[in-house]
C-alpha cells in the first residue's frame, strides 16, 4: 500500500512530492541531469505531473575508502549508480507560503574519489531546523567517472560541469522549495571546498551564488599537477565506455600509484584540470579571481591539525606519535608542518588574494579536540554542522563524545554558517567549540606574508 502523499512543492521544472522527517522535510535523489558515461551532463528538462522524491541519492561508484573508519563507515547502507547527477533538498517543516530563506548548497569532499550528497555523517536536519535555511546537497561524479579526462576522447572536468548544472537548478528551481535564489552560498569540504573555489571562476557560473565556505581545501596542492595528470593519464589508458566498474576502479588505482612520486600532491591526485572548460588556463586562474572577486562574499578556514586525520592511517605514524617523551612533541611539529604546508597557508594565500581585489572575506581556525579523538583534524567541523547521532555513532574522530552531545557543541558554527548565508556576515557567536574567526578589516591584506 502506498504511503501517504507528502508534501508537494510546485516549481517551474514541475511539481515534487517530499517526506516529512521530524522538524524538517526532505525532497530527496532530485534529478537535475543526465549524462552518458564520459560525456558532458544534459539538463533535466521541465515535467509534467508529480516526481515523488523519497529517496536519497545514489553515490557515484567508488571504491572503498580507506578512512572510512576513521568517520565511522559513513557509506554504510547506500546505494552506487553511474546515474548520480542528483540533488536533495532540505527545508524546515513549518516553512510558511512566500516565505523566502538563504540556501545553503552542500558540496561533499573526498578527494574527488569518494563520498556523496546524502551520506548519513551530512545529514543537515539540525542546520535546517536550527537556523531556518534551505540546504541542498549535491551527488556528482568522482575519479576516473567525472576528474580525469584527456579534453579529446573524454572531456576534463566532467565532475565540474556536473555541479554547474546543479547549481542551474538551484537557481530555477529553489524559490519553489522555499529558497531565496538570490540567496545562494555554496559551502564544502576538502576538494568539495577546492571545487568551490574553482566553480568561483567557472565559464557560466556567474549569477548561480553570491557566498562561498571554504572548508579546509588543500589549497598548497591546487598548482602544478599538469606533469602528474599526464603521468595518470597515461598510466589509465583509453577506457571503453562500456568498460565494467572493475576495470574503471583498476585504471583509477593505476592513476592513483602513478601520482604517488609528486609527495603532498599525490594525496588528492584527481582534480579540476586548468586550460579545460569550464576553467581558465593555469596562469590566468590568479586574474580569473581578481576579476570575480567583487562579486563574492567568502568564508575561507581550517582546522588546527589537518593532517592528524591522514596520520592516523599511517601505522609508522601512529608508533611514532605514541613514543613516550618524543611522540608528542614530534606529533606537535609534524602536523603543524604538514598542516601549514597543504591547508593554511595556502588559504591564507588565497584568502589574502580575494579581499585584496575586493571580495569581503572572513578566515576562521577551529581547534575543536575531542576526548580521546584524532585531535583538531581534517573533518573535524563535519560533526558540528550535521550533528547526526546514528551517522557519527563509532566515528573515531569524535573520540569518547557521545554523538548525542554533538548537537549542542556545534550550535555556535552553525548559527555563524547561517548568519554568513543570509548577509555575509559571520557574528560574534558563543561557540561551545574553540572556534576562532577573523572578519574582515585592514589587517586581513598582511595574513599571506
Amino acid at each position: 500500500m502506498r504511503d501517504e502523499p507528502g508534501p508537494l512543492f510546485q516549481t517551474p521544472l514541475g511539481a515534487y512530492e517530499g517526506v516529512r522527517d521530524g522538524d524538517v522535510v526532505r525532497v530527496l535523489g532530485v534529478r537535475y541531469a543526465t549524462a552518458a558515461r564520459f560525456a558532458a551532463p544534459v539538463p533535466v528538462p521541465p515535467h509534467e505531473g508529480v516526481v515523488r522524491a523519497v529517496e536519497p541519492a545514489p553515490l557515484c561508484p567508488q571504491p572503498l575508502a580507506p578512512g572510512g573508519r576513521l568517520l565511522g563507515d559513513p557509506n554504510r547502507g547506500v546505494t552506487y549508480d553511474e546515474d548520480c547527477q542528483r540533488l536533495s533538498i532540505t527545508v524546515p517543516a513549518d516553512l510558511a507560503p512566500g516565505e523566502r530563506l538563504p540556501v545553503l548548497v552542500w558540496i561533499h569532499g573526498g578527494s574527488y574519489v569518494s563520498g556523496g550528497g546524502d551520506l548519513p555523517i551530512a545529514d543537515p536536519a539540525a542546520l535546517v531546523a536550527g537556523e531556518r535555511v534551505v540546504v541542498v546537497a549535491v551527488t556528482y561524479r568522482l575519479g576516473v567517472l567525472g576528474f580525469l579526462g584527456d579534453g579529446a576522447s573524454v572531456p576534463a572536468n566532467l565532475g565540474l560541469l556536473d555541479l554547474l548544472e546543479a547549481l542551474r537548478f538551484v537557481r530555477a528551481a529553489v524559490a519553489g522549495f522555499g529558497g531565496d535564489p538570490e540567496r545562494v552560498t555554496l559551502f564544502g569540504h576538502s576538494s568539495g571546498g577546492d571545487a568551490i573555489a574553482h566553480l568561483m571562476i567557472a565559464d557560466g557560473a556567474e549569477g548561480l551564488f553570491r557566498r562561498a565556505v571554504l572548508q579546509s581545501a588543500p589549497f598548497g596542492i591546487r598548482r602544478r599537477r599538469s606533469r602528474m595528470t599526464a603521468l595518470m593519464l597515461a598510466a589509465v589508458g583509453r577506457l571503453e565506455p562500456e568498460a565494467a566498474e572493475d576495470v574503471l576502479f583498476a585504471a583509477q588505482g593505476r592513476a592513483q600509484r602513478a601520482a604517488r612520486r609528486f609527495g603532498y600532491r599525490a594525496g588528492m591526485p584527481f582534480g579540476v584540470q586548468y586550460g579545460h572548460a569550464p576553467l581558465p588556463p593555469e596562469d590566468r586562474a590568479d586574474e580569473a579571481w581578481r576579476r570575480v572577486a567583487p562579486r563574492f562574499d567568502v568564508l575561507v578556514g581550517w582546522s588546527a591539525e589537518e593532517t592528524a586525520l591522514f596520520a592516523a592511517l599511517v601505522p609508522a605514524m601512529v608508533r611514532l606519535f605514541a613514543l613516550p617523551v618524543l611522540g608528542r612533541p614530534v606529533r606537535s611539529a609534524l602536523l603543524r608542518a604538514t598542516t601549514d604546508a597543504v591547508y593554511r597557508r595556502g588559504g591564507r594565500a588565497f584568502a589574502t588574494l580575494l579581499a585584496r581585489a575586493g571580495a569581503r572575506v572572513t578566515t576562521y581556525e577551529l581547534a575543536w579536540r575531542p576526548p580521546g579523538g584524532l585531535g583538531a583534524a581534517h573533518s573535524s567541523e563535519l560533526p558540528l554542522l550535521f550533528p547526526s547521532v546514528s551517522g557519527w555513532a563509532g566515528a573515531l574522530l569524535i573520540g569518547d563524545v557521545d554523538p548525542a552531545a554533538l548537537d549542542p557543541l556545534g550550535r555556535g558554527m552553525r548559527r555563524a554558517w547561517a548568519a554568513f548565508a543570509r548577509d555575509g556576515v559571520v557574528p560574534a557567536v558563543r561557540s561551545a567549540v574553540p572556534l576562532r574567526i577573523r572578519r574582515p578589516g585592514p589587517r586581513l591584506s598582511a595574513m599571506g606574508r
